[in-house]
């Protein structure tokens, strides 16, 4: 493998870090800051972003490029639950017959800039990046062994 193939995955890696680091901390505005109370699905999102921090930037340190594989599944499983959710936001038959989703309805929408980005579009976002950058780390790295 190449230096310049190196440095793409390097990159790549740090993206999706970046990524996940980026929609960790929008996540805990949203909460935190803002004081939106997360519904039972976007919960589940931040079960599956939130530990890619931590993965990813280990990997980044480590260079660790076979972590790819695990994060490519963690983010596509991640990335599935943001789009139902936003399905059950915007498409009314979805959301009127989905499954109660606890406290606050997962219908709900805190947030919908120019309509269409709320919060289950940004986290989709999130995920997208990081299984795209995933995926490609993996196909290169596995292509250059």
């Amino acid at each position: 493998m190449s230096e310049q193939e190196k440095k793409y995955i390097e990159n790549a890696l740090f993206t999706a870090w970046g990524a996940s680091f980026i929609s960790m901390l929008g996540s805990l505005y949203f909460s935190e800051i803002l004081d939106f109370v997360p519904c039972n699905l976007c919960w589940y999102q931040r079960i599956l972003m939130y530990p890619l921090v931590v993965i990813l930037g280990i990997a980044v340190i480590k260079k660790d490029y076979q972590i790819a594989f695990y994060t490519m599944i963690l983010s596509g499983i991640g990335g599935a639950i943001s789009i139902y959710h936003y399905a059950v936001q915007k498409i009314d038959f979805i959301g009127e017959n989905s499954a109660a989703c606890g406290i606050v309805p997962c219908t709900g929408e805190y947030i919908n800039w120019l309509g269409f980005i709320t919060i289950p579009f940004l986290a989709l976002i999130g995920f997208s990046i990081i299984f795209a950058a995933s995926f490609t780390i993996h196909r290169k790295w596995k292509a250059g062994r």
